[in-house]
Order: structure tokens, then C-alpha cells, then sequence
């Protein structure tokens, strides 16, 4: 057995911060809150569901992950965050309209108990919605210092030992990376000026590795991803990662077209719609936000099936995203795709998926999950971008230089061999020759 790495314990409490307590983060809080009073499970998660294989298969060593490395436990977790609208946790729940009512009755006291606290928004990042419990600056450092004070004042009234923070608001409309995101100290006098460079997101990421809590981004926006925030990221020991949460139809494309690739299947086409009527939908109906979130969506197939190593099979692929906001739908998203593929002599073919999916559903264990494997990071020394958690995000986060992996079963042996390394257990090539010697 490999020397394993020290990781401090997951004593005390860690409080989850959530930018954006909306679907997605009333989802995950009351969630917890129902597997704490055996409501429900918590299915979707990894963490808590989830096992891992240690050694050779003959050694049957499979041991829940949330055995094998110290994570902090679900009644340790104490939830916050900051919203737009005043609603509290039970309220923003009933009007998300994901759960059922029985099931936020059960535990509607303690869901009261989460008042969101002012945010920092600002309409022309997110032009679809409009605020009424917001913060109020002269700069844009003044309201970073704002939430620092947010953070510093939750963590003491808590009597918490840790905090984490992950983005569930809604995504910001597509900007590209200019000289103020260029160094901390460019951004620290984009802050202090109002450079219209940096977005909400930013702010929230700049006062998270400020204060050392990590940050992971759950939207598509430009965010943590700049040479500024990793930096600071860098000088203060501070995990990231992002970006985007992986939830329906992208989840569904990192499995097809790794099986298509495996196979040496070609793909002429891939034509992806959705239909939602929840607030990210109505978010998404602005062509900028939607250009954050097409960004995000085309990528993957690109990266996945590597054109430039299979023109044959993939150099002239037609790939078209569309999302469209219908609010009879609500959270219960519809993911529909159609897929034209050829085989052996070219032969044309034709796979179609219709996802009908809930959004929500699918991304509150994706928080959670982050959430606790950001805090273990931090307390195993682990700083800068976490590639490991790439299994959680649609555009993953990598080193400069590096493409990333969208494939999701190699994400997930990297999050597994992650975890083995952190132990100091073997790391799993699935070789298995040593079985036939």
C-alpha cells in the first residue's frame, strides 16, 4: 500500500452556501432535510450512495465511499445563501413546485429557518429577472466586502468550522476573458472602478477565496475560470472548480458518444432541443445567457469524439443545441435528441432519445456531492482547479494546455483513483492480466 495523504477530519460543522436559492438549491436543502428524517432517499448521489473498489477484485474490498474517506455527515451540514427575492427556503420550495407539498410540510420548520440573505445582482448580467432583495455598493469591492462580512458573520453565528460555496443562481449572459481578469491585481482595480468585466459570479468567487471557502460553479458562466481568480485560488490554498452543472441531456451525450467512439461508429449529425418552464428556462429565453449555456452544450461532443483524429468519422458532424422556454412544463424538463450515425460501408442509422427528465432532481445530488468532496479537498491540501470532480460539470474545468475529459466513465475513474490516491491505495488501471499469469 502507497503512503496515503494527510487529511484533517471533517470535525464540527460545514455550512453550504449557495448563490441562488431557487429549484435547484431548495431541492438539495430540503432533500437533506427529508433523508435526515428518513422521508426519502438520497438516490443520485455518490457520496452517499455510492461504493468503490479497493485492490484486486478477488480481494471483494468495496467499501461505501463515505467510509472510505472522511466526509462531513449529512446532519453536520448546515445550509445558506443569498437570493434576489426575500422568500425563505419553504417558500422559494413551494413555488419552485419541484416537491411535493406533503413532503415540504414535513419539514417546513426547518426550511423556514433558511432566509436567504441580499445578493449582489445586477440585471444587465441576467436580464430576464428582476430583484427586490439586493445588496447596495458604491464599487464592486464594497460588495465584495459585503458578502466577506456575509461569510465571517454565518461561519461565527453557526459555530461552524468550515464553509464551501457553490453557484446555483441563474447563468449570466456570455462574456469572453479581457485584460481585468488578467491578474488578481487587474481584477482588484476592476472591482475598486466597476469594470463592467466582472460579472456577479465573479464578486461571489473573488469574496469565497478571499475568506479560503471553496468555490464550485454550477452555471456556464465565465466565472472562477480566469487567470485572476485561479491565481488567487493559488496564493491562498483554496480548491475550484466548475463549471456547469451535468444534469440531463449533456448527461446523456457522455454516454452515447463514448459508446459510439468505442465502437468506431461515425456521427453525421446530432440535433439536441429541450424544453423547460422553470426559471432557468425563462433565463435561457435571452440570447446571451443562452449563448453561455450553447458554449457549454457544443463542446462536449467535440471533445469527446476528436475529429481531428477521425475525420472520417467525425470531421463534418452537424451539431445543433436548442433550448426553448415553455412554462406549462415547470422544473420537469424534456430533453429530446436526434442522432444520425453510419456504419460499416457507410451505412446510415438513427438513434433518438427522449429524456424527460426534472432538473432539479438531477442536480440538487450533484451539489451535494460537490459540496463535501470541495470541502475534502481543502482539508486534504488540494488547491487550484479539482479536475478529479470533472463528473459533475458539462464544461470541465483543466490546467492550461490540457483538453478536458467529457467522457463519463473516464470521469469517473479519475474521481475513483482521486480518491485511492488520497488513501493510499493502489490506483485501478482495469488492466487485469495479473488474474491469467
Amino acid at each position: 500500500m502507497k503512503k496515503s495523504i494527510e487529511i484533517h477530519p471533517a470535525d464540527g460543522k460545514l455550512g453550504v452556501l449557495t448563490p441562488g436559492m431557487g429549484a435547484v438549491a431548495t431541492t438539495l436543502v430540503a432533500g437533506v432535510y427529508a433523508v435526515r428524517k428518513g422521508l426519502g432517499q438520497p438516490v443520485g448521489s455518490l457520496t452517499q450512495m455510492g461504493t468503490i473498489r479497493l485492490g484486486k477484485r478477488t480481494d471483494k474490498r468495496v467499501p461505501m465511499i463515505k467510509d472510505f474517506v472522511p466526509l462531513s455527515g449529512l446532519g453536520d451540514l448546515v445550509f445558506g445563501g443569498w437570493d434576489i427575492f426575500e422568500d425563505d427556503m419553504y417558500a422559494a420550495a413551494v413555488k419552485a413546485g419541484v416537491l411535493e407539498k406533503k413532503i415540504l410540510d414535513g419539514i417546513k420548520a426547518e426550511l423556514e429557518s433558511v432566509k436567504p440573505m441580499p445578493a449582489v445582482f445586477d440585471q444587465s448580467y441576467v436580464k430576464r429577472l428582476n430583484g427586490t432583495h439586493m445588496k447596495q455598493g458604491k464599487t464592486k469591492m464594497d460588495l465584495a466586502d459585503q458578502l466577506r462580512k456575509d461569510l465571517q458573520n454565518f461561519k461565527t453565528e453557526h459555530q461552524l468550522k468550515r464553509l464551501v460555496m457553490i453557484w446555483c443562481a441563474s447563468t449570466e449572459v456570455y462574456i469572453e476573458a479581457s485584460p481585468v481578469h488578467h491578474s488578481v491585481e487587474s481584477f482588484e482595480k476592476g472591482l475598486r472602478e466597476n469594470d463592467p468585466g466582472i460579472s456577479p459570479s465573479m464578486i461571489y468567487a473573488y469574496a469565497a477565496l478571499s475568506e479560503g471557502v471553496p468555490f464550485g460553479n454550477g452555471a456556464p458562466n465565465l466565472t472562477v475560470d480566469i487567470p485572476a481568480l485561479l491565481e488567487l485560488a493559488k496564493q491562498n490554498d483554496v480548491p475550484v472548480s466548475g463549471k456547469d452543472f451535468k444534469t440531463g441531456q449533456t448527461l446523456m451525450k457522455t454516454v452515447l458518444a463514448p459508446a459510439f467512439k468505442a465502437r468506431m461508429l461515425g456521427v453525421a449529425g446530432w440535433f439536441s432541443t429541450n424544453i423547460l418552464g422553470n426559471r432557468d428556462g425563462e433565463v435561457l429565453d435571452e440570447p446571451m445567457s443562452f449563448k453561455s449555456k450553447e458554449v457549454s452544450k457544443l463542446g462536449v461532443l467535440e471533445y469527446i469524439l476528436q475529429p481531428e483524429l477521425y475525420p472520417d468519422l467525425y470531421k463534418d458532424i452537424y451539431h445543433k443545441v436548442r433550448i426553448n422556454y415553455y412554462p406549462p412544463r415547470g422544473d420537469n424538463k424534456e430533453g429530446w435528441d436526434n442522432i444520425d450515425i453510419f456504419g460499416w460501408l457507410g451505412y446510415p442509422m438513427q438513434v433518438k432519445v427522449d429524456f424527460l427528465c426534472r432538473d432539479s432532481i438531477l442536480a440538487a445530488p450533484l451539489v451535494l456531492d460537490l459540496a463535501l468532496f470541495m470541502d475534502l479537498a481543502a482539508r486534504a491540501g488540494m488547491s487550484g482547479i479539482q479536475e478529479w470532480l470533472s463528473f459533475y460539470y458539462k464544461s470541465p474545468m483543466v490546467a492550461e494546455g490540457l483538453y478536458p475529459e467529457h467522457d463519463l466513465f473516464i470521469q469517473l475513474k479519475k474521481l475513483k483513483n482521486t480518491l485511492r490516491h488520497l488513501k493510499g491505495e493502489e490506483l485501478i488501471t482495469h488492466l487485469g492480466l495479473e488474474y491469467y499469469d
